[in-house]
């Protein structure tokens, strides 16, 4: 079976959003989500890196943790891993053929097909499930409560910062898109949520009072010692002191302080969970493709930030660790994202060579004509071009003293790892 065949052949977007096939998936295959101990993370940024460092942190402490993320960045078989290990073509096809029938009876009896993310999540429970986890990490795809994760009932709810993206599904403002972040708070529970604007966090505050559900922020006044050691961040929230971090950019501090705050919350109801894991596991934890450097010598370093925010800390971090090397930024954005907003934040730094391109496919990427023109008309830099990816690639791996960044989408990751080993 050709597996990125078949599920190409399956809605990849939202529609009309409604939790039906997934009440209807999970009765046919006797509610293997309601056997598993979850942790379910939303937020608008800073979900994935969430995700990354509490697996990591349970896989450490000796537990089999399953993950479940969107999107992937090569192959579909990373959205569903446990322990690590990406679910197997095998283990796909035995799934699809289990759910197949179920599929085509759904689809025959309702207006709306099945959709790929809900048969991603299908599989994803059903899975972890069968291989009998202690823990799932579950990440929301789209909002959060219509999002087919949703169908879960968690430990632990966790809502990382909220900003502006998929306003189109979510909502025009802020308080609006909070509400469907707030959909994955369930009664009699727990939530962890970082400082927010003071609407928005009402708008949770509120939601878990509703539901009986308590609620631990995290306060960013709690965040101490934050210094920048060789490779790590390291930090000191409360009881947690000398915390290294394995990552980049300011607003990791908070998503690790999240991820405490979540183990703490774990440990009150009765799981062990060792100094030693924490700290092992967030040293060691990685997160493709936010600020990872891809390429040494001369470096090349991918983020696929894509809204406001995600623009704002990959500034930030630049800024930290680059702020005095001669900078080139590789820029890809997809249609449906708000190209104009990334492009004012980004060509303030009008000191840098711009490069701008279609991405892997016209259909979907905003042209490097459109985003040429755009800058053109945005800064007074005259250090801006046009060029493939290929192009882009090459001329970014000959540029000995310069620091390459290729910023603005996740979905052109597998091609650009592919140039770079060219």
């Amino acid at each position: 079976m050709n597996i990125e065949e078949y599920f190409n052949n399956f809605y990849k977007g939202t529609k009309n959003p409604t939790l039906k096939a997934m009440e209807y998936f999970m009765e046919e295959l006797g509610h293997p989500e309601k056997e598993l101990k979850i942790i379910h993370i939303a937020g608008t940024n800073g979900k994935g890196s969430t995700t990354e460092m509490l697996t990591n942190i349970l896989t450490k402490n000796g537990y089999k943790v399953g993950k479940y993320i969107s999107p992937h960045i090569i192959k579909y078989n990373e959205r569903i891993s446990v322990n690590g290990q990406d679910i197997s073509d095998k283990d796909i096809e035995n799934i699809i053929e289990k759910l197949k029938d179920k599929i085509e009876k759904y689809n025959q009896i309702n207006n709306a097909k099945v959709t790929l993310f809900e048969l991603l999540t299908t599989m994803a429970l059903y899975y972890f499930k069968e291989k009998n986890c202690d823990f799932v990490v579950l990440e929301t795809g789209l909002g959060g409560l219509y999002d087919c994760t949703n169908i879960v009932w968690p430990l632990v709810s966790i809502i990382t910062s909220i900003s502006y993206d998929h306003m189109e599904i979510l909502g025009k403002t802020l308080e609006e898109i909070a509400v469907q972040k707030a959909g994955i708070i369930k009664e009699n529970s727990n939530t962890v949520i970082v400082e927010q604007k003071t609407s928005i966090q009402k708008i949770i505050e509120e939601t878990c009072l509703n539901k009986n559900n308590e609620l631990s922020v995290v306060k960013k006044s709690d965040i101490q010692n934050k210094k920048y050691e060789n490779e790590f961040l390291v930090f000191d929230y409360k009881q947690n002191k000398n915390i290294k971090l394995n990552l980049k950019g300011d607003k990791q501090f908070e998503n690790a302080s999240i991820c405490l705050e979540a183990i703490n919350i774990l440990k009150q109801k009765g799981f062990n969970i060792s100094e030693r894991a924490i700290k092992e596991g967030l040293q060691s934890v990685i997160h493709k493709a936010r600020f990872e450097v891809i390429n040494k010598n001369p470096p090349i370093i991918y983020d696929g930030g894509h809204n406001e925010e995600a623009i704002l800390n990959f500034i930030n971090t630049v800024n930290t660790y680059y702020k005095q090397k001669e900078k080139i930024y590789i820029i890809s954005i997809l249609k449906s994202k708000d190209y104009k907003t990334v492009l004012k934040y980004l060509l303030k730094d009008e000191n840098s060579t711009f490069i701008f391109t279609s991405g892997n496919d016209e259909e979907r990427y905003v042209s490097s004509e459109e985003l040429y023109e755009t800058a053109q008309n945005t800064t007074k830099n005259d250090k801006l071009y046009k060029m493939n990816l290929q192009e882009a690639i090459l001329y970014a791996k000959k540029q000995e003293n310069k620091v390459s960044f290729i910023v603005g989408s996740f979905y052109i990751y597998r091609d650009i790892k592919n140039m770079i080993e060219i």
